[in-house]
Protein backbone atom coordinates (compact mmCIF):
# COMPACT_ATOMS: atom_id res chain seq x y z
CA UNK A 1 0.00 0.00 0.00
CA UNK A 2 1.27 3.78 -1.08
CA UNK A 3 2.78 5.73 2.01
CA UNK A 4 1.47 9.24 2.12
CA UNK A 5 3.05 10.39 5.00
CA UNK A 6 6.67 8.99 6.47
CA UNK A 7 8.27 10.73 9.40
CA UNK A 8 11.92 9.19 10.42
CA UNK A 9 12.41 10.50 14.60
CA UNK A 10 11.02 13.56 13.47
CA UNK A 11 12.08 15.87 16.42
CA UNK A 12 11.64 19.84 17.46
CA UNK A 13 12.91 21.13 20.71
CA UNK A 14 13.28 24.76 21.68
CA UNK A 15 15.90 24.52 24.36
CA UNK A 16 15.51 21.87 26.65
CA UNK A 17 11.94 21.80 25.99
CA UNK A 18 11.20 18.73 23.24
CA UNK A 19 8.22 19.59 21.53
CA UNK A 20 8.12 16.48 19.49
CA UNK A 21 10.55 13.72 19.82
CA UNK A 22 11.56 10.98 17.66
CA UNK A 23 7.96 10.72 16.23
CA UNK A 24 8.37 7.94 13.20
CA UNK A 25 4.86 7.29 11.73
CA UNK A 26 3.18 5.87 8.42
CA UNK A 27 0.12 6.81 7.35
CA UNK A 28 -1.19 5.26 3.93
CA UNK A 29 -3.15 5.77 0.96
CA UNK A 30 -6.58 6.76 1.75
CA UNK A 31 -6.30 6.08 5.78
CA UNK A 32 -7.75 8.39 8.07
CA UNK A 33 -5.18 8.65 10.81
CA UNK A 34 -6.27 10.34 14.75
CA UNK A 35 -3.58 11.89 16.03
CA UNK A 36 -4.50 11.74 19.77
CA UNK A 37 -3.33 13.90 22.51
CA UNK A 38 -3.87 16.49 25.11
CA UNK A 39 -3.04 20.22 24.82
CA UNK A 40 0.48 20.85 24.75
CA UNK A 41 1.34 17.37 23.53
CA UNK A 42 2.75 18.17 20.39
CA UNK A 43 0.48 17.28 17.52
CA UNK A 44 0.31 20.67 16.07
CA UNK A 45 3.96 21.19 16.18
CA UNK A 46 3.61 17.72 14.13
CA UNK A 47 1.70 19.10 11.66
CA UNK A 48 3.37 22.37 10.81
CA UNK A 49 6.76 20.40 10.66
CA UNK A 50 4.46 18.05 7.94
CA UNK A 51 3.80 21.41 6.11
CA UNK A 52 7.41 22.87 6.41
CA UNK A 53 5.94 25.57 8.49
CA UNK A 54 8.76 25.05 11.26
CA UNK A 55 12.16 23.17 10.47
CA UNK A 56 12.36 19.84 12.48
CA UNK A 57 15.65 20.06 14.55
CA UNK A 58 16.19 16.02 13.77
CA UNK A 59 14.41 13.83 11.78
CA UNK A 60 12.36 13.94 8.22
CA UNK A 61 9.22 13.91 7.38
CA UNK A 62 8.20 12.69 3.94
CA UNK A 63 4.85 13.88 1.93
CA UNK A 64 3.92 11.24 -0.78
CA UNK A 65 7.34 10.16 -0.93
CA UNK A 66 8.85 13.81 -1.05
CA UNK A 67 11.20 14.90 1.49
CA UNK A 68 9.79 18.01 3.28
CA UNK A 69 12.18 21.51 2.79
CA UNK A 70 11.67 24.75 2.49
CA UNK A 71 11.32 26.27 -0.61
CA UNK A 72 9.39 23.91 -2.57
CA UNK A 73 6.11 25.31 -3.01
CA UNK A 74 5.44 22.16 -5.74
CA UNK A 75 4.91 19.88 -3.28
CA UNK A 76 1.66 21.69 -1.76
CA UNK A 77 -0.37 21.92 -4.93
CA UNK A 78 -2.56 18.56 -3.95
CA UNK A 79 -2.73 18.99 -0.45
CA UNK A 80 -5.04 21.04 1.94
CA UNK A 81 -4.74 22.07 5.85
CA UNK A 82 -5.97 23.26 8.70
CA UNK A 83 -4.05 24.55 11.41
CA UNK A 84 -4.27 25.36 14.67
CA UNK A 85 -6.50 28.57 14.32
CA UNK A 86 -8.77 28.91 10.83
CA UNK A 87 -7.42 31.94 9.81
CA UNK A 88 -9.06 34.34 7.21
CA UNK A 89 -9.11 37.84 6.07
CA UNK A 90 -11.37 39.47 8.44
CA UNK A 91 -13.09 42.07 6.61
CA UNK A 92 -13.77 40.06 3.67
CA UNK A 93 -16.73 37.99 3.25
CA UNK A 94 -16.83 34.02 3.34
CA UNK A 95 -17.32 34.54 -0.85
CA UNK A 96 -13.86 37.02 -1.30
CA UNK A 97 -11.60 34.57 1.02
CA UNK A 98 -12.48 31.63 -0.67
CA UNK A 99 -12.43 33.43 -3.92
CA UNK A 100 -8.81 35.13 -2.98
CA UNK A 101 -7.97 31.37 -1.91
CA UNK A 102 -8.98 30.19 -5.73
CA UNK A 103 -7.21 32.87 -7.38
CA UNK A 104 -3.99 32.02 -4.60
CA UNK A 105 -4.71 27.97 -6.02
CA UNK A 106 -4.42 28.95 -9.40
CA UNK A 107 -8.23 27.41 -9.65
CA UNK A 108 -9.52 28.48 -13.26
CA UNK A 109 -13.40 27.34 -12.54
CA UNK A 110 -14.70 30.19 -10.59
CA UNK A 111 -17.74 27.64 -9.81
CA UNK A 112 -15.40 25.40 -7.54
CA UNK A 113 -16.26 28.24 -4.92
CA UNK A 114 -20.16 28.05 -4.88
CA UNK A 115 -19.19 23.57 -4.42
CA UNK A 116 -17.25 24.31 -1.51
CA UNK A 117 -20.00 26.72 0.04
CA UNK A 118 -22.82 23.99 -0.22
CA UNK A 119 -20.73 21.04 0.79
CA UNK A 120 -19.84 23.14 3.43
CA UNK A 121 -23.15 24.32 4.61
CA UNK A 122 -21.73 28.62 4.30
CA UNK A 123 -24.29 29.51 1.74
CA UNK A 124 -26.46 31.54 4.03
CA UNK A 125 -23.62 33.00 5.38
CA UNK A 126 -21.34 33.46 2.36
CA UNK A 127 -21.95 37.46 2.49
CA UNK A 128 -21.12 37.49 5.62
CA UNK A 129 -17.75 38.99 6.61
CA UNK A 130 -15.53 37.13 8.56
CA UNK A 131 -14.34 38.45 11.50
CA UNK A 132 -18.36 38.24 12.23
CA UNK A 133 -18.57 34.67 12.12
CA UNK A 134 -18.91 32.39 15.13
CA UNK A 135 -16.30 30.05 15.78
CA UNK A 136 -18.06 26.98 14.08
CA UNK A 137 -18.45 28.95 10.94
CA UNK A 138 -15.16 30.46 11.14
CA UNK A 139 -14.00 26.64 11.41
CA UNK A 140 -16.34 25.94 8.39
CA UNK A 141 -14.52 28.56 6.64
CA UNK A 142 -11.12 27.13 7.35
CA UNK A 143 -12.32 23.13 6.35
CA UNK A 144 -13.74 25.20 3.32
CA UNK A 145 -10.27 27.39 2.31
CA UNK A 146 -8.23 23.42 2.96
CA UNK A 147 -10.80 21.86 0.62
CA UNK A 148 -11.48 24.30 -2.28
CA UNK A 149 -8.71 22.38 -4.60
CA UNK A 150 -9.89 18.99 -3.76
CA UNK A 151 -6.60 17.76 -2.30
CA UNK A 152 -5.69 14.30 -2.50
CA UNK A 153 -3.89 14.67 1.42
CA UNK A 154 -5.54 16.44 4.17
CA UNK A 155 -3.65 18.06 7.37
CA UNK A 156 -6.46 18.85 9.50
CA UNK A 157 -5.21 20.16 13.38
CA UNK A 158 -8.51 19.58 15.47
CA UNK A 159 -11.02 20.83 12.79
CA UNK A 160 -14.09 20.18 15.10
CA UNK A 161 -13.25 22.76 17.61
CA UNK A 162 -16.32 25.51 17.69
CA UNK A 163 -18.58 23.13 16.10
CA UNK A 164 -21.76 21.66 17.55
CA UNK A 165 -22.73 17.72 17.90
CA UNK A 166 -24.97 18.35 14.42
CA UNK A 167 -21.68 19.93 12.72
CA UNK A 168 -19.06 17.55 14.18
CA UNK A 169 -21.27 14.38 12.86
CA UNK A 170 -21.07 16.51 9.32
CA UNK A 171 -17.73 16.73 9.03
CA UNK A 172 -16.68 13.16 10.47
CA UNK A 173 -18.84 11.86 7.93
CA UNK A 174 -17.78 14.30 4.68
CA UNK A 175 -14.20 12.73 5.64
CA UNK A 176 -15.40 9.82 5.48
CA UNK A 177 -16.82 9.82 2.47
CA UNK A 178 -13.41 11.39 0.50
CA UNK A 179 -11.49 8.95 2.15
CA UNK A 180 -13.56 5.77 1.06
CA UNK A 181 -14.75 7.18 -1.82
CA UNK A 182 -12.10 9.03 -3.26
CA UNK A 183 -8.99 8.13 -1.79
CA UNK A 184 -8.27 11.28 0.19
CA UNK A 185 -6.03 10.63 2.75
CA UNK A 186 -6.89 12.41 6.11
CA UNK A 187 -4.48 12.80 8.81
CA UNK A 188 -6.15 14.35 11.78
CA UNK A 189 -5.57 15.81 15.31
CA UNK A 190 -7.27 16.00 18.42
CA UNK A 191 -7.83 15.11 22.00
CA UNK A 192 -11.11 13.54 21.97
CA UNK A 193 -10.68 9.65 21.55
CA UNK A 194 -14.35 8.76 21.44
CA UNK A 195 -14.95 11.09 18.52
CA UNK A 196 -11.99 10.37 16.63
CA UNK A 197 -12.44 6.65 17.00
CA UNK A 198 -15.75 6.28 15.35
CA UNK A 199 -14.22 7.23 11.63
CA UNK A 200 -10.56 6.95 11.96
CA UNK A 201 -8.70 3.58 10.76
CA UNK A 202 -5.62 4.08 12.67
CA UNK A 203 -4.89 5.96 16.03
CA UNK A 204 -1.55 7.27 17.03
CA UNK A 205 -1.14 8.72 20.40
CA UNK A 206 1.15 11.65 21.70
CA UNK A 207 1.77 12.47 24.61
CA UNK A 208 4.77 15.03 25.47
CA UNK A 209 6.72 15.10 22.51
CA UNK A 210 6.69 11.43 22.37
CA UNK A 211 4.60 8.91 20.69
CA UNK A 212 3.20 6.79 23.28
CA UNK A 213 0.76 4.45 21.26
CA UNK A 214 -0.12 3.20 18.06
CA UNK A 215 -2.96 0.79 16.81
CA UNK A 216 -5.74 0.09 14.51
CA UNK A 217 -9.11 0.66 16.20
CA UNK A 218 -9.90 -2.62 16.27
CA UNK A 219 -6.94 -3.35 17.97
CA UNK A 220 -6.95 -0.64 20.13
CA UNK A 221 -10.87 -1.88 21.56
CA UNK A 222 -9.49 -5.31 22.48
CA UNK A 223 -6.55 -3.25 24.30
CA UNK A 224 -9.46 -1.57 26.90
CA UNK A 225 -9.42 -3.01 30.35
CA UNK A 226 -11.98 -5.27 30.99
CA UNK A 227 -13.08 -7.49 34.38
CA UNK A 228 -15.42 -8.78 36.82
CA UNK A 229 -15.80 -6.38 40.16
CA UNK A 230 -17.02 -8.58 43.09
CA UNK A 231 -16.86 -7.36 46.52
CA UNK A 232 -17.98 -9.41 49.82
CA UNK A 233 -18.21 -8.98 53.29
CA UNK A 234 -14.96 -11.32 53.75
CA UNK A 235 -13.05 -10.24 50.40
CA UNK A 236 -10.15 -12.33 51.85
CA UNK A 237 -11.76 -15.29 51.92
CA UNK A 238 -13.86 -14.71 48.87
CA UNK A 239 -10.39 -14.02 46.88
CA UNK A 240 -9.18 -17.26 48.26
CA UNK A 241 -11.92 -19.43 46.65
CA UNK A 242 -11.73 -17.71 43.61
CA UNK A 243 -8.06 -18.68 43.25
CA UNK A 244 -8.96 -22.17 44.16
CA UNK A 245 -11.52 -22.28 41.63
CA UNK A 246 -8.30 -21.09 38.89
CA UNK A 247 -9.87 -17.85 38.46
CA UNK A 248 -6.83 -15.55 39.54
CA UNK A 249 -7.89 -12.10 41.30
CA UNK A 250 -6.33 -8.93 42.38
CA UNK A 251 -7.78 -6.71 45.30
CA UNK A 252 -7.88 -3.14 44.76
CA UNK A 253 -7.14 0.05 47.18
CA UNK A 254 -11.36 0.23 47.02
CA UNK A 255 -11.64 -3.40 48.40
CA UNK A 256 -12.94 -4.81 45.35
CA UNK A 257 -11.94 -8.28 43.76
CA UNK A 258 -11.14 -7.48 40.41
CA UNK A 259 -11.04 -10.94 37.53
CA UNK A 260 -9.84 -10.68 33.75
CA UNK A 261 -10.44 -14.22 33.29
CA UNK A 262 -12.65 -14.18 30.49
CA UNK A 263 -14.63 -17.04 31.27
CA UNK A 264 -15.45 -15.21 34.69
CA UNK A 265 -16.28 -11.80 32.53
CA UNK A 266 -18.40 -13.70 29.59
CA UNK A 267 -20.42 -16.16 32.73
CA UNK A 268 -20.49 -13.74 35.82
CA UNK A 269 -23.03 -15.86 36.99
CA UNK A 270 -20.87 -18.57 37.74
CA UNK A 271 -18.44 -16.90 39.90
CA UNK A 272 -21.77 -15.99 41.85
CA UNK A 273 -22.73 -19.64 42.42
CA UNK A 274 -18.95 -20.79 43.64
CA UNK A 275 -18.95 -17.85 45.61
CA UNK A 276 -22.58 -18.46 47.33
CA UNK A 277 -21.87 -22.51 47.80
CA UNK A 278 -18.75 -21.72 49.39
CA UNK A 279 -20.36 -19.71 51.85
CA UNK A 280 -18.89 -16.52 50.98
CA UNK A 281 -22.08 -14.47 48.36
CA UNK A 282 -21.44 -11.40 47.04
CA UNK A 283 -22.62 -8.12 47.88
CA UNK A 284 -21.53 -6.41 44.31
CA UNK A 285 -20.94 -8.53 40.75
CA UNK A 286 -20.59 -5.86 38.01
CA UNK A 287 -18.45 -6.02 34.60
CA UNK A 288 -16.49 -3.01 34.46
CA UNK A 289 -15.59 -2.06 30.99
CA UNK A 290 -13.24 0.71 30.13
CA UNK A 291 -14.19 3.57 28.26
CA UNK A 292 -11.98 4.73 25.28
CA UNK A 293 -11.62 8.56 26.93
CA UNK A 294 -10.65 5.86 30.11
CA UNK A 295 -8.05 4.11 27.87
CA UNK A 296 -6.65 6.80 26.34
CA UNK A 297 -5.81 8.72 29.86
CA UNK A 298 -4.69 5.48 31.12
CA UNK A 299 -2.00 4.94 28.22
CA UNK A 300 -0.82 8.78 29.12
CA UNK A 301 -0.28 7.57 32.61
CA UNK A 302 1.53 4.51 31.20
CA UNK A 303 4.79 6.68 30.18
CA UNK A 304 8.17 5.88 31.07
CA UNK A 305 7.13 2.55 31.30
CA UNK A 306 4.88 2.56 34.61
CA UNK A 307 2.35 -0.07 33.39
Amino acid sequence: METVIRTENLSKHYGKLKAVDNVSINVNHGEIYGFLGLNGAGKTTTIRMLLGMVGSTTGAAYLNGVKVTPGNPSMWKDIGYLVEVPYSYPDLTVRENLNLIRHLRMIKDPGCVDLIIDKLNLGQYSDIIAKNLSLGNSQRLGLAKAMIHNPSLLLLDEPANGLDPAGIVEIREMLIDLALNKGVTVFISSHILGEISKFATRIGIIHEGVLLHESSVSDMENQRKVCLQIKSKDIMGAGNILEKSGFSNVLTDEGVLEIKDKEAVSYPEKISSILVNSGFPPSLVKVEEEDLETFFLRVIKMKGGER
